[in-house]
Order: C-alpha cells, then sequence, then structure tokens
C-alpha cells in the first residue's frame, strides 16, 4: 500500500500526520514530500510524484486536501479542506515561518502578491468537470470544531454524500487520527482494492 501524504501550509513532509499513517497502516510506504508554497511548482511536484509512484491512496490536510482533489482520478481522502487558501494567506503576506521542520533546512518562506495570484486563478476553477467517477474517488472528513476553515457546505455541494465528521479541531492528534480518521481511510484503502 502507497500512501501520498500531503501536508497543510507552513508545515513539511515531517509533520506528525505522515508518521503517524506509518504507524497506523503497518505495512505502508507513506511518501511525504515538502511541497512548494509556489502554486505551480506545488502542482508540477505533486503531479510528478502520481505519475512515478502511482499511490494507491492520497491523503491531503488542510492546503495538502485542497492539493489532493486537484490530483484527478486518484482515490483521496482531504481532511479538513481549505479550498480558499487565498484568503488566509493574503492576510499574512511576507516572510512567515514553517512550523515543522524541512528537507532543505529552510525556515521561512516569503508570501508574495503573485502567489497568493497563484492560488486564487486556481480556486476559480478547482470545482470544475467533477463526474461522478471523481465523487466516488474523493473522500472528505471534517472536524465538528474547526477554529480555522470550514468548507464542509462547498464539498457536500460538490460531493454529495461523501463527507464525514469527527469530533475535533483542525489539526487532528494521535488519539483523534487513530479512533476516527484512521477507520474511513482505510474504508478508502478496502474500497480500492475492491474497485
Amino acid at each position: 500500500m502507497k500512501i501520498l501524504f500531503i501536508h497543510g501550509l507552513a508545515s513539511s513532509g515531517a509533520y506528525k500526520m505522515a508518521s503517524t499513517l506509518r504507524i497506523l497502516i503497518k505495512g505502508s510506504e507513506v511518501i511525504a514530500p515538502d511541497v512548494p508554497i509556489d502554486p505551480d511548482r506545488a502542482l508540477t511536484l505533486l503531479e510528478g510524484i502520481c505519475r512515478d509512484e502511482d499511490p494507491d491512496l492520497v491523503v491531503g490536510l488542510s492546503l495538502g486536501a485542497f492539493w489532493a482533489q486537484k490530483l484527478r482520478g486518484r482515490r483521496k481522502v482531504l481532511i479538513n479542506p481549505d479550498f480558499h487558501i487565498s484568503v488566509l494567506l493574503g492576510k499574512m503576506e511576507g516572510e512567515v515561518e514553517y512550523l515543522s521542520p524541512r528537507a532543505d533546512g529552510a525556515k521561512s518562506f516569503l508570501v508574495t502578491e503573485d502567489i497568493c495570484e497563484g492560488y486564487r486563478k486556481l480556486e476559480r476553477d478547482q470545482f470544475k468537470d467533477i463526474g461522478p467517477e471523481e465523487i466516488t474517488l474523493t473522500c472528505g472528513i471534517f472536524a465538528d470544531n474547526d477554529e480555522l476553515v470550514d468548507c464542509r457546505p462547498e464539498f457536500e455541494l460538490h460531493y454529495p454524500g461523501r463527507s464525514h465528521v469527527y469530533p475535533g479541531t483542525h489539526l487532528p492528534d494521535y488519539p483523534l487520527t487513530k479512533r476516527y480518521l484512521l477507520p474511513i481511510i482505510l474504508d478508502e484503502i478496502l474500497d480500492q482494492h475492491i474497485h
């Protein structure tokens, strides 16, 4: 089982959910790259990983779920997706520190108007051409007390009947992931092997 984990904003492939998935899904290979802040570079990297590694499942958290949704034709789990990251980025222009260590040692990244506009451009057509197969391949998991973002109504509009709710906040910890998210993720993996 090969899983591509895509981290959230200001994070890295070293984020704790990647190691949580490795622990909880025994025998799985979890690919967890450091995703660039630049949207064009990020999408190119992730599409390249999907082409070269052919993961069985993509799991994205927050901004990572935005990216996961763009990887069409892949079975994916979107955890607390932020479909409008440009709004948050627009409030934090300038230098921003990473919250988890990056493989290249970078400590911060620069948010510019060009980067914000790049995200706005991708956001405008992110739900375009979603057909029945894509709906079946996409699952959303949402915290009932998300303090950062609530894109569940928008998700349900485009992916009807494909959302789940867990009791918690935007960034689920190990116990919440094990108790609530893991069964949903395992169902998606099982569904992958049935179809």
